[in-house]
């Protein structure tokens, strides 16, 4: 057991997770994105639209989409305005300069220096060209009289190397400082090998035990270890391209500068054409990177040919990042979000990309078959589920509304049991109310005792052990809720809001009040039954007129269909009827109301009163003509009228409807 735990130590490895979604973290919270997304439905968004919506603005904690790209954008901005591509030249330049003031230093103080010697040194450095690469280029031959001196003039050559190796392999410029004669050569050898390689490669003669074999020898220099030719393929030609691109970037005198400049690295052109030669293999093997893309770099901060050459590999990951942040939420036809959360940490930083991952996750969760789904037509849709779960969430809010008013039933703990009376009966099927627990776990044990003699087998509940409390008896409603669907209730703002109020009553009667009947009825030009997901998804149309006539026949239907249930009449609307139906079916409009349009909602409304119905106006805006209406309707009926705010209106509905229950009248 001992040398169990031994190996178990020395084998365990701590690290962060890198294997994709947390297998820990808890499971993504859908609340505020159905809620979001279901407002934007209901002001007659697509589902699909609504979460795409969703997830560019992004929830209360979290970033969205908007605000990733915004930052990838940022990013963008400050690399380019923060450097210039003088480094290296910039560079070269503080060299020579020191080595040419310290070689002139150690002509003026050597006093046993040939005169003739000395003055003709002090020429050849007056006289250096402008240029720094021609200079470079005259001194090489100079014969140095300071050993300072001397060892800056050959960093030069040195730092030109690097530089240029860092290029195309990064970390080489630190990697090789100070290298020695025996590092030069390893460098020439792995060039060499490396394009005999890639040759073949071309010709398509190449196999894999070449690679291995070129790995087994070189791999030292390439850190990332690609596992086949076409990953260091891959890895190279996007480190070459970045660096064709910063040299698209530079000015022709800067190129030409450079080009003159790499004939003196490591002290010959070996290096330039092996390198030269490397980019022509990369370019014709993949030829699908950015070869041909430049920038306009705008700042103080040189940049050397390496660091330069990694900032427009960052500038080549931003791109990408942008693009794939603007195809996720432009109408792109794929069905996930992809965001490479690697490049996204390395360029914005793990906030980001945690924010990204949960974007994902949202996404994912989103379009579960349990969430949406795709109609036949190929759009997605909310399923009942999700509207249950927007529904819900719509009736909290309704409950905290209501919590502070006088007298009101807690919708959070209302349903269909009536109050306790203190017995229990036997369970039967269709029966909702609790079980009592006590007396069913009594019951399993008096029977297994009697069947067993003993309790050692242990208990098994029967369906005929279950005993449920019994309720008063409760009176059952038959709820018509009449919702103004007329142009009206849209171009006013209110065509969001009583979506919402129906579906919060909607959602508290199918999971409180599964007893009651409720039907929703929408009333434009002419009035229609609906379903819950057929009147959250209806578009607003420019179409005149308000059939409040229609809406009460079909409420009426609905009353007489139940007879034994108390009747609940909820009508909510901005305006006074303009249109009835006539005794043919056509749809008769005028405004101002028509008389007869006026008289015939009256006798469906008495009508409604004849069946029993408890009737509560919810009158919508100011329009004075209205608020007479409603006023004379109400009292005609023995009903109340509400003008309730926006934000209040589906309080005051529920509230209306709980009353009406009771057999008040009260909301």
């Amino acid at each position: 057991m001992a040398r169990a735990n031994r190996r178990l130590t020395h084998a365990a490895r701590y690290g962060r997770y890198a294997g994709g979604p947390d297998p820990l973290a808890p499971p993504v919270d859908l609340a505020e994105a159905l809620d979001a997304i279901g407002e934007d439905v209901m002001a007659g968004y697509s589902p699909e639209r609504a979460m795409r919506e969703f997830l560019r603005r992004g929830g209360t904690d979290r970033a969205g989409l908007d605000e990733l790209a915004r930052r990838v954008a940022e990013r963008r901005r400050e690399l380019t305005r923060r450097h210039n591509l003088d480094g290296t030249l910039e560079e070269v330049r503080q060299l020579l300069e020191k080595a040419v003031s310290t070689e002139r230093a150690q002509l003026a103080r050597d006093v046993d220096l040939d005169d003739g010697d000395r003055m003709l040194a002090e020429m050849q450095l007056e006289n250096l060209p402008a240029s720094t690469p021609a200079a470079v280029s005259e001194l090489g031959d100079y014969n140095w009289r300071s050993s300072e001196a001397r060892a800056d003039f050959e960093k030069i050559k040195d730092l030109l190397g690097r530089e240029m190796l860092d290029q195309r392999f990064a970390g080489m410029k630190n990697a090789l400082e100070n290298a020695t004669d025996a590092d030069r050569a390893a460098i020439n050898e792995m060039l060499g090998d490396l394009n005999k390689l890639l040759a073949a490669h071309e010709r398509g003669d190449d196999t894999p035990e070449q690679f291995d074999e070129f790995m087994e020898k070189h791999g030292g220099f390439f850190p990332e270890r690609p596992a086949n030719i076409e990953e260091l393929l891959d890895a190279l030609a996007r480190r070459a391209a970045a660096a064709a691109r910063m040299r698209n970037s530079m000015t022709r005198e800067q190129r030409d500068e450079l080009d003159t400049l790499a004939a003196q690295a490591f002290g010959s052109p070996d290096l330039s054409q092996a390198l030269a030669q490397l980019d022509g293999h990369l370019q014709a093997l993949r030829p699908g990177e950015d070869w041909g893309g430049s920038e306009r770099m705008q700042g103080g901060e040189g940049l050397g040919l390496g660091d330069g050459t990694g900032v427009f590999q960052d500038l080549a990951d931003l791109d990408e990042l942008s693009e794939q942040l603007a195809q996720s939420y432009s109408g792109s036809s794929k069905d996930d979000l992809d965001l490479d959360l690697d490049k996204l940490t390395r360029q914005l930083g793990d906030a980001a990309a945690a924010d990204a991952r949960t974007l994902q996750q949202l996404d994912s969760a989103l379009r579960d078959p349990g969430t949406m789904k795709r109609g036949s037509d190929g759009m997605l849709r909310l399923t009942p589920k999700a509207m249950r779960q927007l529904g819900k969430a719509l009736l909290r809010d309704v409950a905290a509304r209501m919590s502070g008013r006088q007298g009101n039933r807690d919708v959070a703990t209302a349903g269909t049991a009536g109050e306790f009376s203190g017995a229990t009966r036997e369970w039967a099927f269709g029966d909702t109310e609790p079980w009592d627990v006590t007396r069913t776990i009594t019951n399993a044990i008096t029977r297994t005792v009697g069947e067993r003699g003993g309790t050692d087998a242990g208990i098994r509940l029967e369906i005929g052990d279950v005993e449920v409390q019994e309720t008063e008896a409760r009176t059952r409603a038959c709820v018509a809720l009449l919702v103004d669907t007329s142009f009206s209730m849209a171009i006013d703002g209110r065509w969001v809001p009583m979506k919402r109020t129906a579906l919060a009553l909607h959602t508290l009667i199918t999971s409180r009040f599964r007893g009651d009947d409720l039907q929703l009825i929408g009333f434009g030009r002419v009035a229609e039954a609906m379903e819950i997901e057929q009147l959250t998804a209806l578009d607003a149309e420019y179409e005149k007129g308000t059939n409040l006539h229609h809406a009460l026949l079909l409420a009426n239907r609905h009353f007489r269909r139940h007879p034994t249930a108390q009747p609940v009449l909820l009508i909510v609307t901005d305006g006074e009827p303009t249109s009835h139906l006539e005794a043919g079916g056509d749809v008769f409009f005028n405004y101002p109301p028509h008389p007869l349009t006026v008289a015939l909602a009256v006798r469906e409304l008495d009508n409604s009163m004849r069946l029993g119905a408890h009737t509560t106006f919810f009158r919508l805006g100011e329009d004075p003509g209205l608020a007479r209406f409603a006023d004379s309707l109400a009292a005609r009926v023995g009903g109340t009228v509400v003008a309730p705010e926006l934000d209040d209106l589906g309080a005051a509905v529920v509230g209306s409807y709980l009353g009406s229950r009771r057999g008040d009248g009260t909301g």
